[in-house]
């Protein structure tokens, strides 16, 4: 999750975030080269009196900088292209939740199962425990399994919602009417947090996401759980 004075993105969890970070790190060397290549030319011309003759009527300088940015655009083109690619493919998913967007709070359904479905509330300031986050524990965590292709079907019941969380790499509108799908899975163990990334309301800052990515034997002992109590 985030922390104070971070630069960066958040921690990948994810191979698409992992792809994510590369191309963030990829794009921004980049930057970084063109905008040392310009300021070196304005100090060149600003710091001396002469002036080459050639330079203002240069057919080898016409060709260089109109190539040179067509380059650049396809080196970061490619990349761009193949995570977009990346983040929509979705084969032979091991588990579908449906996430239903509602003011303010999130509800899921595991439709692999016949009863499985619950809502998840944030918990209240006064009722967080030592070790808890603030405006981010939600009463119900969304479990999936680890290492497993995660398919989610988003949708919402009223308002515009977005179901996001940033160290899967997932983001998807929840739009009443509407089904998108998008998919991840989670490289590792953990919780990971998210939230609405969508104004919807006054309470749009009060309707977090956690995901906890757990081994496949826990995921079955907690489905077990729930459907006891359900």
């Amino acid at each position: 999750m985030a922390h104070p004075t971070q630069l960066g993105f958040q921690d990948a969890a994810s191979p698409v975030m992992e792809e994510l970070l590369h191309f963030h790190d990829h794009a921004l060397m980049i930057v970084f080269l063109i905008s040392t290549l310009v300021l070196y030319i304005i100090i060149a011309m600003v710091s001396t009196k002469l002036t080459n003759k050639y330079i203002l009527d240069s057919q080898e300088i016409e060709i260089v900088w109109t190539i040179l940015p067509a380059v650049i655009l396809v080196l970061i083109a490619l990349p761009s292209l193949r995570i977009l690619y990346l983040m929509d493919e979705i084969n032979d998913p091991h588990l579908t939740i449906k996430a239903m967007g509602h003011q303010w709070y999130w509800s899921y359904e595991y439709t692999d199962y016949e009863n499985l479905g619950f809502d998840s509330y944030m918990i209240p300031t006064q009722d967080l425990t030592p070790g808890q986050f603030r405006l981010l524990e939600t009463d119900h965590r969304m479990v999936v399994p680890m290492e497993s292709p995660i398919r989610i079907l988003v949708s919402a019941e009223d308002v515009l919602h977005s179901w996001a969380v940033p160290s899967l790499g997932v983001k998807m509108d929840a739009v009443p009417g509407r089904l998108n799908q998008t998919a991840f899975i989670a490289s590792r163990p953990g919780v990971f947090y998210g939230q609405c990334s969508e104004i919807c309301g006054a309470n749009h800052s009060f309707m977090p996401i956690v995901v906890e990515a757990v081994p496949l034997e826990h995921l079955r002992n907690w489905s077990s759980l729930m459907l006891e109590d359900a």
